[in-house]
C-alpha cells in the first residue's frame, strides 16, 4: 500500500494561522512569486472556499522557470495565476542568493495532500482530473484508504481531445466540486487552468503534475533527506534515466546560468494582466492534444 501520510498532521481550523494582510509579491527571474508558507497557502485556499472566491494556483521549480523563458504561453499562464509558489528547493535557494528571500518551499504534492486532508475534514468536494485511467483508478483506491471520508465529486483521466475541454470544464462545474486537482504535466495543466479554470466553477484549481502517479504507487517520491538537499530531480532521473537524465541536466545548467545573469542584471517583473474571465462555451483548444 502506498503511504499517503502527510509530512505533518492536518492543522484544525482553530489552530490555523490567522489570515493576515496580503503579502507583497517578490520578483524572481521576472516572475512574481507569493512569499507564503505552507500553512498560509492552505489558509488562503480554505478562505477562498469559505468566501466563494476563485483561486488559481501556479507552482514553479527550476525546470519550469527555464521553460517559461522559452515558452511565452507557459509564462503567461503561470504569471496569470492568483498564487504563484516556489515548488522547488532550488528556487528558494536562488531567491536567497538574489536577496529576494522566500519563507520556504511549498511543494505541490505536499499542498495537494494537505488540501485533501482539509477537504475530508471539512466535507469539501473535490474533482481529480489527469493521468492514465489505470493510474487514476489506483490513485482513487489509495486515496479512499487514506482519506475514507473524502467527498470525490468526480474524476476523469487526462487523455482527451482539445475540443472536449469545454465539456469537461462544464462537467466539473456540474459536479459541485470546490477543489480541482490537475494531474497533468506542464504546460498542459497551466494552460488548461488559464483557459478553463474559471469556467469549471471550483473555488481552487491546483495543478499537481505527477502527484497522481506517486499517490497511485506507480512512481516513488524522493526520501525527505533528498528533498532537503534539493535532489528530487536526481532521484527521479535515476528512476527514468533515458527519459529524464539529459532533460534535468540541461535545465539545471540553464537555471544556474540564469541565476548568475540575474546577479548582474535583474529581469524586470511583467506588467500585471487583467483578471482571467471564464472561457465561453464556444472557446476552442488552449493546450496540446494529449497529456
Amino acid at each position: 500500500m502506498t503511504d499517503l501520510s502527510l509530512p505533518g498532521q492536518s492543522i484544525p481550523e482553530q489552530s490555523m494561522p490567522e489570515q493576515s494582510l496580503p503579502v507583497a509579491r517578490r520578483s524572481l527571474f521576472g516572475v512574481e512569486l507569493d512569499p507564503l508558507t505552507m500553512d498560509q497557502t492552505v489558509e488562503r485556499c480554505l478562505a477562498a472556499v469559505r468566501s466563494g472566491e476563485q483561486l488559481e494556483i501556479g507552482v514553479v521549480n527550476a525546470a519550469k522557470l527555464v521553460n517559461m523563458r522559452r515558452d511565452p504561453g507557459l509564462a503567461e499562464a503561470v504569471s496569470g495565476c492568483d498564487l504563484v509558489l516556489a515548488d522547488g528547493q532550488a528556487v528558494v535557494w536562488a531567491a536567497r542568493v538574489l536577496r529576494t528571500p522566500l519563507p520556504e518551499r511549498v511543494a505541490g504534492i505536499d499542498l495537494f495532500l494537505r488540501l485533501l486532508a482539509e477537504a475530508e475534514r471539512g466535507g469539501i468536494p473535490v474533482y481529480l482530473l489527469g493521468a492514465e485511467q489505470s493510474v487514476l483508478d489506483l490513485m482513487l483506491e489509495q486515496t479512499a484508504l487514506s482519506f475514507p471520508d473524502l467527498l470525490v465529486a468526480g474524476s476523469r483521466n487526462g487523455y482527451f481531445e482539445d475540443a472536449e475541454q469545454g465539456a469537461i470544464a462544464d462537467a466539473i462545474a456540474d459536479s459541485g466540486a470546490q477543489l480541482l486537482f490537475l494531474g497533468m504535466t506542464s504546460p498542459k495543466k497551466e494552460i488548461f487552468t488559464a483557459g478553463y479554470g474559471r469556467r469549471s466553477g471550483v473555488r481552487v484549481v491546483h495543478g499537481v503534475g505527477g502527484s497522481f502517479d506517486i499517490l497511485a504507487g506507480v512512481t516513488r517520491r524522493a526520501p525527505a533527506s533528498w528533498q532537503r538537499l534539493g535532489l528530487e530531480w536526481l532521484y527521479r532521473a535515476l528512476q527514468e534515466p533515458r527519459r529524464l537524465g539529459r532533460r534535468y541536466l540541461t535545465t539545471n545548467v540553464r537555471f544556474l546560468l540564469m541565476t548568475a545573469r540575474e546577479l548582474v542584471h535583474r529581469t524586470p517583473p511583467p506588467v500585471r494582466s487583467q483578471p482571467r474571465q471564464p472561457a465561453p462555451p464556444s472557446t476552442g483548444s488552449v493546450h496540446r492534444k494529449r497529456q
